[in-house]
């Protein structure tokens, strides 16, 4: 096998590509990766890591500000945002550096440029050091791009998406975020806790709309304590510029009013990076702007694959990640190999307060035509949360009332992101009521409140 000829070349190295490229060598063959800019893609770069960094900065200056609850001082608690900026885009380097090193232990060839199809099993690399590659198996993990809305296209200025929003070098007094997504969502909570006047706009009927209804009304209700203006079933009309400020005309509830902000964070979604990736002369579909494939990532091009953003949602990145094994280990023909279910993979949000779900809403249970048995409990009615100072929030569980499968899990409060995976276990190995109910949770810990919320469900919840 020559120098450009390999078994598997995965064309993008973010969470779904470099995971791919790993997995494919641990498996014995020999891969090569094509990335244009950052290892680890957006989420290591631009997204899911350094918003983190962005967002335990916050938390930690909001606990400062409240420190007299807690029996201590921080009279005058201050913040430097350069100094938070600087140890989010720190620890984005560090990671960015960790996956290359992955990548040279494991034997995978890096070729820094632009990768497309070239014909049947052949990949062209573009850039500083062009290159052509063959290979038996080629996969797309080409990611996506923030959506731009027309008139609301970013300038670096005073319309941002998550690039700009990642490193801003002024605290804008004033912010309106058009998204009340994920993205939306944190980056409100971030500008909020360091003291900026929030207003999020939202077309759907409320916030974090993917979410169980129930979960994103206690959502809403907590953000407009904190001082976030909520507006929803609300659009944007129109967009003027003017010296260091940006009027937005929005239309909510049958009125237009002008809303007079810094900055304007444009956060609606995401666009798949289809363009210049070779597709045209392939049988390979695009359906709604993401490439179609079957349940083992396979497209219609004999020996091309697709992962991550580029294909269907959720457009999550340990959605890709897992794509990325299922993919290489149906290539390699192993026989423990399982389709991914949409249903077991678990969404998170790290606003403040945190939300986590996992499975139906109650609605979608209820539409499906399941009769449910919902448990809920609060953060209020365990001791953990209440020795925290963390009281605000709940846990919610949607059962079949048949079979008692678990459905849904949806959650409110601190660190549900880090629970929320013990639910997932749970669908995974398909538990149902009385496993859970069976099983010992440690005490004090959160985690009680997801036994609570399980035993609540059918008329057993101890604490409350």
């Amino acid at each position: 096998m020559s120098d450009n000829s390999f078994d598997v070349v995965v064309i993008g190295g973010g969470p779904g590509g470099y995971v791919a490229a790993i997995r494919a060598a641990q498996l014995g063959m020999k891969t090569g990766l094509v990335e244009r800019e950052h290892l680890g893609g957006i989420c290591l770069n631009w997204g899911c890591i350094p918003t983190k960094a962005l967002l335990r900065s916050a938390d930690i200056f909001r606990t400062m500000k409240h420190a007299e609850s807690y029996g201590l001082a921080a009279p005058g608690a201050s913040f430097d945002l350069a100094k938070i900026v600087a140890r989010s885009r720190g620890v984005s380097k560090q990671l960015n550096a960790g996956v290359k090193g992955l990548l040279k232990k494991n034997k995978v060839t890096v070729f820094d440029g632009h990768g497309k199809l070239a014909g049947k099993g052949k990949v062209a690399v573009e850039g500083a050091n062009p290159a052509t590659l063959s290979a038996k198996h080629i996969i797309l993990a080409t990611g996506a791009r923030a959506r731009v809305l027309p008139g609301l296209e970013p300038d670096q200025q005073s319309v941002w998406t998550y690039k700009e929003a990642l490193v801003p070098q002024t605290m804008p007094k004033r912010l309106l975020v058009i998204g009340s997504g994920a993205i939306g969502i944190e980056f409100a909570s971030f500008f909020n806790a360091l003291g900026s006047e929030v207003t999020v706009v939202e077309m759907m009927d409320r916030v974090l709309p993917v979410e169980d209804e129930e979960i994103s009304a206690l959502a809403r209700k907590s953000f407009e304590k904190q001082g976030m203006r909520i507006l929803t079933s609300a659009t944007v009309k129109g967009v003027k510029k003017a010296a260091g400020t940006v009027t937005v005309q929005v239309e909510a509830a049958g009125k237009l009013e002008d809303i007079v902000v810094d900055r304007v964070i444009s956060a609606v979604g995401i666009v798949a990076n289809i363009e210049n990736i070779g597709l045209e002369g392939t049988r390979i579909k695009v359906e709604k702007g993401h490439v179609v494939t079957d349940q083992w990532c396979a497209t219609d091009e004999p020996g091309v694959y697709a992962i991550g953003d580029l294909t269907a949602p959720p457009w999550l990145a340990h959605k890709a990640s897992h794509e990325a094994v299922i993919c290489i280990e149906r290539i390699a023909g192993l026989k423990d190999v399982h389709p991914l279910e949409v249903m077991k993979i678990p969404g998170c949000t790290y606003c403040h307060p945190q939300v986590a779900s996992v499975g139906m809403t109650e609605k979608k249970a209820k539409d499906k035509g399941y009769q449910v048995k919902v448990g809920r409990f609060p953060f209020i009615g365990n001791g953990k949360a209440i020795a925290l100072g963390e009281t605000e929030g709940m846990i919610k569980t949607v059962f079949d009332a048949k079979t008692g499968e678990l459905l849904g899990a949806h959650m409110i409060g601190a660190e549900v992101t880090e629970m929320i995976q013990g639910y997932t276990i749970a669908k995974t190995l398909e538990t149902t009521e009385a496993e859970l109910m069976h099983t010992v949770f440690p005490h004090p810990t959160l985690s009680e409140m997801m036994h609570e919320a399980v035993l609540d469900a059918y008329g057993r919840a101890i604490h409350i």
